[in-house]
C-alpha cells in the first residue's frame, strides 16, 4: 500500500498490484481471462505468448486473491480440463474497496493506540 500512496494518479492495474500483492504479469493474466472467460491454461498461454507453467502460477495467485476462479470440465474422451473465469471489474472494485477499508481501519487502530 505504501507504494500506492506515493503515486498521485495510480492506474487501476497498479492498484490491483499493490492492494493484492500481485505482479504486473499476473494483472495481465487477470485482464486476459476477463476477455476470454472460460479459457484453459493452454489457451491463455497462447494468447499471452507465455509459458504454460508461468500462466498456471499466475492463475494460482489470482485464485488465491479471489480475482479468478476455476471450474473443472469433463472431456468427452475422458479426463478433464480446468476453465478459468475472472470476476467482473465491478466485483474486483468491491474486493479492492474492502481490502483498502480493512487496511485503513488497521492503520486508524494503530494511530489510536500510539502513546497509550
Amino acid at each position: 500500500m505504501e507504494e500506492l500512496m506515493l503515486v498521485d494518479d495510480p492506474q487501476f492495474e497498479r492498484i490491483l498490484e499493490c492492494v493484492f500483492g500481485v505482479q504486473a504479469h499476473e494483472t495481465r493474466v487477470y485482464f486476459q481471462v476477463l476477455e476470454l472467460q472460460g479459457s484453459t491454461v493452454s489457451e491463455l498461454a497462447g494468447a499471452l505468448d507465455r509459458d504454460r507453467s508461468n500462466v498456471q502460477r499466475s492463475l494460482s495467485t489470482l485464485c488465491d486473491v479471489n480475482l479468478v476462479h476455476r471450474e473443472r470440465r469433463l472431456l468427452e474422451g475422458g479426463g478433464s480440463v480446468y476453465q478459468y473465469f475472472s470476476v467482473p471489474v465491478p466485483e474486483a472494485q468491491t474486493l479492492l474497496h474492502g481490502a483498502v477499508d480493512e487496511w485503513a481501519e488497521t492503520v486508524h487502530e494503530r494511530i489510536d493506540e500510539f502513546g497509550t
